[in-house]
Parts: C-alpha cells; sequence; structure tokens
C-alpha cells in the first residue's frame, strides 16, 4: 500500500513537472514574440487544464497569440471560450473589446467594456479603451472625463496623462499637446513619452524633430513596437518608403498587429 502511494505521488509529480515546463515553454514563446509556437503551446494548455480560472487564461493568452498573427476569428472564438470558462475575468473583456474596436464595431466593445467595469471598476484599460472610441466619436468632453477617472484612483498613471495629451493632438490643439509631453519628459523621459512627443511634431510637419525623439524611444527601449510604427510614419512623410516599410515589419516582428497597418503596408506593395 505504501509502495502503490509513492508511486502515485511520484507520477503526480512528474506529470506536475512536465505541465510546469509547458507553460514555462508557452510563455517564453510568448515573450520571444515567437507566436505560433505559443499558440500551439496556449492550444495544448487549454485543452488539458481542469481548473476553469487558469483554463480561462490560456485561452485568452491563446486568442492575443492568434489575433498578433493575423488569425482574428480564431482569437473571437478563443477568447469566447476564455469568457465562457470564466465569466468574471476582466482580462477577457478588455481583450473582446480591444478586437471589436479594431474591427469597427463600436457599439459592442462599448458593451464589453461596460460589463467589464461591473467586474474591476478601477482597471485603467477599460478606461483607456472607452476613451479612445469617444475620442474617435467626437465626444471629447466624455473621452477626458474617463482620462481623468483613471487618475482620480492612479495619479501616476503615464497612459492617462498622455492620453490626455493626446487628446489636444487629436483636436489640433498641437501646441497644448506639445507643452504636456515636454512638462512630462522633463518629470520622467521614458520611451513612451518621446514616442508620444515625436507623433506631436510629425502633425506640426516638424519631421526632423520627430525623427529625433523617436530615435530616442527606440535608444530608450528597442522592444517598443509603436516606436517603429512611428518611425515609419516620420519616413513615410519625408519620402523614404523602403526605411519605412522596414519599420513596419520590424514592429509586427515585436508583435504589432500587422492588420492594424494594413493600409500602410498597401504602400510597401505598390511599385
Amino acid at each position: 500500500m505504501k509502495k502503490s502511494l509513492l508511486l502515485l505521488a511520484s507520477i503526480s509529480l512528474f506529470s506536475l513537472n512536465i505541465y510546469g515546463q509547458d507553460k514555462k515553454m508557452a510563455e517564453e514563446c510568448f515573450k520571444k514574440a515567437d507566436y505560433k509556437c505559443a499558440e500551439e503551446q496556449y492550444s495544448q494548455l487549454a485543452e488539458k487544464e481542469q481548473i476553469q480560472k487558469f483554463k480561462s487564461e490560456y485561452y485568452n493568452y491563446l486568442g492575443t497569440a492568434q489575433r498578433r498573427l493575423g488569425k482574428t476569428d480564431f482569437a473571437f472564438k478563443s477568447y469566447e471560450k476564455a469568457l465562457k470558462t470564466d465569466p468574471r475575468s476582466a482580462s477577457v473583456y478588455v481583450n473582446l473589446a480591444s478586437l471589436h474596436s479594431q474591427k469597427g464595431d463600436k457599439t459592442k466593445a462599448l458593451e464589453y467594456i461596460e460589463n467589464g467595469l461591473k467586474l474591476d471598476a478601477e482597471n485603467p484599460d477599460f478606461y483607456l479603451m472607452r476613451s479612445k472610441i469617444y475620442d474617435s466619436q467626437g465626444k471629447k468632453e466624455l473621452a477626458m472625463k474617463d482620462l481623468n477617472q483613471i487618475l482620480s484612483f492612479a495619479p501616476d498613471n503615464i497612459f492617462a496623462k498622455t492620453g490626455l495629451a493626446n487628446l489636444k493632438k487629436n483636436n489640433d490643439d498641437l501646441e497644448g499637446a506639445l507643452k504636456d509631453y515636454n512638462k512630462l519628459i522633463a518629470e520622467k523621459p521614458e520611451s513612451l513619452l518621446y514616442n508620444g512627443r515625436a507623433d506631436v511634431y510629425l502633425k506640426m510637419k516638424k519631421t526632423k524633430e520627430a525623427l529625433a525623439d523617436v530615435s530616442k524611444a527606440i535608444s530608450i527601449d528597442p522592444k517598443f513596437a509603436q516606436s517603429f510604427v512611428t518611425k515609419a510614419m516620420i519616413l513615410f512623410e519625408m519620402a523614404k518608403p523602403k526605411e519605412a516599410c522596414d519599420n513596419l515589419n520590424k514592429a509586427v516582428g515585436l508583435g504589432y498587429e500587422k492588420a492594424i497597418l494594413a493600409d500602410y503596408f498597401a504602400k510597401c506593395t505598390k511599385k
């Protein structure tokens, strides 16, 4: 009897060790932006997992890997499985809202945000996303209200602060946006901030200053995909399409969704 128990314990320990290795491999694939590998690993983990919370988490990561691979329909299905497995996972609501927004269904995106906020009223991602949707709909005051709501419970949230600066930029207050970015960079020079100011300079047609800022952003964080997208936009403006397309490919290699850049990649295929 004792031998049987020891054997069962050894088998269980071995299984847990293998399972842990599979999870580690999936995480490593994701970190390295090897989304094909991540898709395979998270698919296997999701199928084998018995605990609902973890199963939902794996489906969620699977959906994101598929999204990065351009498999939007599969991503929708994986996120929906994640939500069905754990209806109280706020991160799944974030991803479904984001994907619906990307596909142009703002109404559905807002529904997921509203439901997600019922689960986690202090999740900045919901407010950030809703703010962008409101801004795209011309609802500036509502967009600003959401960003200020974040700052009410997370006063140091850099995304909310840059969001307020970007609201000014999007509404043609370029000088106001530039002033905000100058202040933020003086307080804490980060890749995100230099990238944001580069975009403001681009809107002001100051390509030299924009290129200097985005280069600074990349030197601070060479894995920040958005900076390569911004650099590509600047290079297109400077009539350097080949260099621009190279930077778009770098952004995709770092995990930026190619589908979002479809209009810009169209310029790369023109003779």
